[in-house]
């Protein structure tokens, strides 16, 4: 039977659990994270859980005082227990707001969820094939406050999803409401154009991803230079290299976006190095 955390008790799924009055339900009102643990190492934890403690924070919440990564990862490892996730392991932790319609007061307390998944142990490895993605053209994402939050609304990326579905493609670039890449349902993007590595800025509207935010230190030390800009459809067009990285998956190669074609030699280097980094 699998499990879940409520609020800190392990409760079965098939049990009541959220009530369809919850502002998280109704609205979205909530964030989320997405994490992986490997032989009881959740990587990046610290990351992870400030990120999700800033989001709470930007959305009015009145985050708890135990609400910190030693808290969190003991919860979580817990549950992992509990569910025999021992080797490799998604983790779902996500926090909403209780009862309420949009104008009632606010209930500032958040309640959260934690799930686990089993993963197969080759996920986040190299991947050989490479990824072909296209673009959504038809639905924007936001440049406003919220729009670097891993935040419980996600319908942009819901509808980008569905399109790459349609067209079988891996993923679908997103675009932000001036027509500019933003990023992609599931992942940043980046690409290399004569050994530079670009990014959109989280001024662009991506989300501020853990991988992103650790990769491009990484980059950095390494003497690799690494520009935050805005990025066209055409930059994408003319990149030597395209990838794309995530908490699960790790970094991923870009081998075909709307019929261009790229090579992978850069990015592999990048994937390797990384991924001997220690992770907490």
């Amino acid at each position: 039977m699998e499990l879940l955390n409520l609020n800190g008790k392990i409760v079965s799924t098939t049990s009541g659990l959220i009530s369809p009055n919850s502002r998280g339900f109704r609205y979205g009102d909530g964030v989320f994270e997405t994490m992986i643990c490997r032989e009881n190492l959740i990587h990046f934890a610290d990351d992870h859980i400030n990120r999700l403690i800033n989001g709470l924070t930007v959305l009015d919440f009145a985050v708890p005082t135990n609400y910190t990564t030693a808290y969190f990862t003991g919860q979580i490892n817990d549950l992992l227990k509990e569910n025999e996730h021992n080797k490799t392991a998604r983790i779902r932790l996500t926090a909403f707001r209780d009862e309420g319609s949009l104008y009632d007061e606010t209930n500032e307390i958040p309640n959260f969820i934690i799930q686990t998944w089993a993963l197969q142990d080759s996920i986040g490895k190299w991947n050989e094939k490479g990824l072909v993605l296209g673009i959504c053209t038809y639905i924007k994402k936001s440049c406003d406050s919220l729009c670097n939050l891993k935040h419980n609304n996600f319908l942009p990326y819901v509808m980008g999803a569905n399109l790459a579905k349609r067209n079988n493609w891996n993923d679908a670039v997103m675009l932000n409401c001036y027509g500019r890449v933003c990023d992609t349902t599931i992942a940043n993007i980046f690409l290399i154009k004569n050994k530079m590595v670009y990014t959109p800025a989280l001024q662009e509207g991506c989300v501020a991803g853990v991988i992103r935010k650790n990769l491009i230190g990484h980059l950095i030390n390494n003497n690799i230079e690494v520009i935050e800009k805005e990025l066209t459809i055409e930059d994408l067009m003319q990149a030597d290299e395209l990838f794309v990285t995530n908490s699960i998956h790790n970094i991923q190669w870009v081998q075909n976006i709307a019929g261009k074609k790229y090579t992978n030699n850069l990015t592999r280097s990048i994937y390797e190095s990384f991924t001997a980094l220690p992770v907490y």
